[in-house]
């Protein structure tokens, strides 16, 4: 990389090449890849700031981090501790030195951000020491000077805007200073110790918590995600404002989003609504949950977003005079009682719209809670007198009535909701809560968390973060990074139903529980041993669904065992993860047995004695598939991943001929016995499109795309072995593959072939993908016509298409269709999109 000085003429004609940004994303730099690099004078002996990004980074040695989070000891504070740079000017004088050839529009806003930063501290913690904030932000200018963000910024703006959330969080200067250093170690060549020497050890141990891992390199990008997640949640159990902090940075990138590619864009929304909004509302940050979903949602589906906008756009002015009426009638009502409290309304979120849109297929003006009411009183008795009230003045909607105040959600929410009809047959939500209330639900674990090594922590707060420790307890029995994800998704947002034991405890699971989850929920052996339940006094079948109030009683039997098909049912991360680790344990047993008795059947074919062959033999053939001792080896014969003549030959070189043949053809397709096939029975086995699958390091392997998901090119894919049928692909996203993780052992690397791929110069056709999609739509003249236009004029063949009416007056039209790969879908799916009166458009996995 050339690196120039700001002041210069080349500065501005010699930006970053796209090679040296494509090959920083693939390490996993996301956010500030595009990073312009610049250096301040003098320019002798000049030491080159690095590029720096805060999302899907790499980190600095795990080992050294894992030990300082896992060690559990009380860290220093850092009073006493403090470095200062030298010399100590001025702020407004600081940020001018170190920002050279930045405008002084820049060096102002720059500046005034920070000043606005120390005052929100000052209202908020009037009595926190504002020392450790100031030589945080002049160590902070001198380590990021001269680099830039991708929207052309000082990158200097970046931790002094998460430090401005922190502080309006009121979150300690401790955190605060943090928050301004949270990228040093990872975007400067400032290392964690000099950290600690200059600010103390909570700040050193919350920006490692924060910075990513960069000395392990990973198989793939979802297995780096995994492990940074899990090393974060990690340091998280030993101080929560390590993810206060991520979350904060999360916020301000996703405000920023748009100066980066659209694929960086859906990326990284994705991960947004995947990880860190549960995240924040496992902890109970519903305000900052709500600003980050509305943000993913505007990047991950921007058709979908502009469209509910403009409905509710179209609407609010009915809206706004609809609340403002109850609003005073609420009012008058309180003042009559002698009830103490303010009144708020608002209009539900566009993320929070849209998923409702989706789950139940209605339009905007008939989503239930689109219009809410908050009342927020002092006392909960009062909490109660206003939901009387309120059923008194207006109708309630029977089976909306919710009391959370007297039943906490998991992240300690509180609140009365009812939903009520208006005259006209309006219906409005209202929530009922206490100031306490209002402000654990609006900052969650931020409003409480107690910061000083001598404050003991509430058991409020200790039950907030009970799921983080449960998990990080788990994680030791996931070595699968891929396991790991699928359970936390699972966890991070849970829909709950709340059962009771005969003797009156509330047992919190998650939504269609089934008694299996309940008897993992009581007791790991409960659950390995039940038999049979009860519902209500009712004897009922394991798989049925749990509904709140149940009353569970458990029968078990000595001796008794899980069973595979428990998976199918089961939602609890703590039921599945129990039951596939005793899955694991006892399969592996088995595998091994089956893979011994198929190399023994192998090796009478091929008249070979297998007990001339030593464990040295067994070893080396293990290692050449990257194992490490016989019994992997043979597991690996016994769940189908691995051909016994393969591994026969491995043992004994030489001994069958036709696998040496085979082995010995180019690598990089589907070789051996499917080569020879004809078209004729590669269709009848795998189904059209299989030729362009590859599995890893194996030629002798049938390969098939699964029926329950159908994965066209560009999607994610993932191999399961299946016993006597060769490899099934799955898209990543399938729910059965969650369903098959607890076999790890018989999961398989598989990528698309160049094969039949668009766009890659040769003259064969591409491969196409049979897909099929549903259109949700008004029920109105020439509609189809329109649709049909738009998929012929794409070059698009239409397989079969099929219509019906709805329920509720709209029409639904099913298309199977055949698309190249994903993109070409995507792009398809827009257009349909646009067409007027279209509801939804979707892909349905299962032809």
């Amino acid at each position: 990389m050339e690196i120039v000085h700001p002041s210069s003429q080349q500065a501005a004609s010699k930006p970053l090449p796209k090679e040296a940004i494509d090959a920083a994303s693939e390490t996993g730099i996301e956010l500030e890849a595009a990073l312009q690099t610049v250096l301040p004078e003098p320019p002798s002996a000049p030491t080159p700031a690095h590029p720096s990004e805060n999302e899907g980074r790499l980190f600095h040695d795990a080992k050294r981090a894992l030990a300082d989070i896992t060690a559990g000891t009380v860290l220093a504070e850092p009073i006493g501790t403090l470095v200062s740079p030298a010399p100590v000017l001025n702020e407004e004088d600081h940020a001018a030195a170190h920002l050279a050839g930045s405008s002084a529009k820049d060096i102002d806003e720059v500046d005034r951000k920070f000043q606005t930063l120390l005052a929100t501290v000052r209202t908020n913690r009037p009595g926190d020491d504002l020392d450790i904030i100031r030589h945080a932000w002049q160590f902070c200018l001198q380590q990021h000077e001269g680099q830039k963000r991708a929207s052309g910024e000082p990158y200097i703006i970046h931790p002094l805007e998460v430090a401005q959330v922190l502080a309006e969080l009121k979150m300690d200067s401790t955190a605060i200073a943090a928050g301004l250093l949270h990228d040093a170690v990872e975007d400067t060549d400032v290392t964690s110790p000099e950290i600690a020497k200059r600010f103390g050890e909570q700040v050193a141990h919350i920006v490692e918590g924060v910075t990513k891992l960069d000395k392990i390199k990973f198989a793939n990008r979802e297995d780096h995600q995994a492990e940074n997640i899990r090393k974060m949640l990690l340091a998280m159990v030993t101080d929560v404002r390590v993810v206060i902090i991520k979350l904060a940075d999360r916020l301000h990138n996703m405000r920023t989003l748009e100066h980066l590619k659209p694929e960086k864009q859906q990326k990284i929304a994705r991960e947004t609504l995947d990880i860190y909004a549960p995240l924040a509302h496992r902890l109970g940050m519903g305000k900052l949950r709500g600003e980050l979903e509305d943000l993913a949602f505007r990047y991950t589906d921007p058709y979908a977003y502009l469209q509910v906008a403009q409905e509710v756009e179209s609407l609010r002015g009915a809206n706004e005079d609809f609340l403002a009426a109850i609003v005073t009638t609420l009012q008058g009502k309180l003042e009559e009682a002698g009830i103490q409290g303010r009144v708020e309304s608002r209009i539900k979120r566009l993320y929070s719209i849209q998923q409702k849109l989706v789950a139940q297929k209605i339009p905007v003006d008939q989503v239930y809670d689109l219009l809410a009411i908050r009342v927020i009183c002092h006392t909960v008795a009062e909490c109660y007198a206003v939901l009387g009230l309120l059923h008194s003045q207006w109708r309630p909607v029977p089976g909306r009535i919710k009391d959370f105040i007297a039943m906490p959600r998991p992240n300690l929410y509180q609140s009365l909701h009812t939903t009520l009809i208006a005259p006209g047959g309006h219906q409005f939500e209202v929530q009922i809560r206490t100031e306490e209330m209002h402000r654990i639900a609006e900052e969650g674990i931020a409003a409480h968390w107690k910061y000083k090594a001598g404050d003991a922590v509430s058991a409020k707060d200790e039950a907030r973060l009970a799921w983080v420790r449960q998990l990080m307890e788990w994680q030791r029995e996931m070595s699968d990074p891929n396991e790991f994800m699928s359970t936390l998704k699972i966890d991070l947002y849970p829909e709950e139903v709340y059962t009771f034991t005969p003797k009156g405890k509330v047992v919190v699971l998650p939504k269609d529980s089934s008694p299996i989850d309940f008897a993992y929920a009581i007791h790991t052996e409960v659950g390995n041993t039940t038999i049979g339940a009860k519902v209500n006094g009712r004897i009922v079948p394991l798989r049925t669904r749990l509904r709140n109030g149940d009353i569970v009683e458990i029968s078990t039997q000595t001796g008794h065992a899980p069973s595979r098909d428990w998976l199918s049912f089961t939602k609890s991360s703590r039921a599945r993860n129990k039951i596939k680790h005793w899955l694991n344990e006892h399969q592996r047993e088995r595998a091994i047995e089956i893979g011994k008795k198929l190399l023994e059947r192998e090796a009478r074919k091929w008249k070979i004695s297998l007990k001339s062959l030593t464990d040295a033999d067994y070893v080396r053939a293990a290692n050449d598939y990257g194992l490490g001792s016989e019994p992997e080896l043979l597991a690996g014969v016994g769940f189908g991943k691995y051909s016994a003549r393969v591994v026969l030959n491995k043992l004994q070189p030489g001994s069958t001929i036709p696998t040496e043949t085979s082995e010995a053809e180019p690598a990089g397709g589907i070789n051996g016995p499917i080569s020879q096939m004809s078209d004729a029975v590669k269709r009848v086995f795998f189904g059209k499109g299989s030729d362009s699958l590859q599995v890893e390091g194996q030629d002798d392997l049938l390969v098939y795309r699964a029926r329950c998901c159908n994965p066209i090119r560009g999607e994610e894919i993932i191999g399961y072995v299946t016993r006597g049928k060769g490899v099934a692909v799955h898209a990543r996203g399938c729910p059965n593959v969650q369903n098959l993780l607890y076999e790890s052992d018989r999961r398989i690397q598989v990528e698309w072939g160049s094969d039949g791929a668009p766009g890659n110069g040769s003259q064969a056709k591409p491969t196409t993908y049979p897909v099929k999609l549903t259109i949700l739509c008004d029920d109105r003249t020439g509609m189809l016509k329109e649709f049909t236009a738009i998929i012929s004029d794409d070059g698009t063949n239409i397989r079969s298409v099929d219509s019906k009416p709805a329920t509720d007056g709209s029409f639904v039209v099913d298309f199977v269709i055949e698309t190249v790969d994903v993109r070409h879908l995507t792009k398809l799916t827009q257009n349909l999109r646009k067409v007027p009166g279209v509801r939804d458009v979707q892909r349905v996995q299962k032809i």
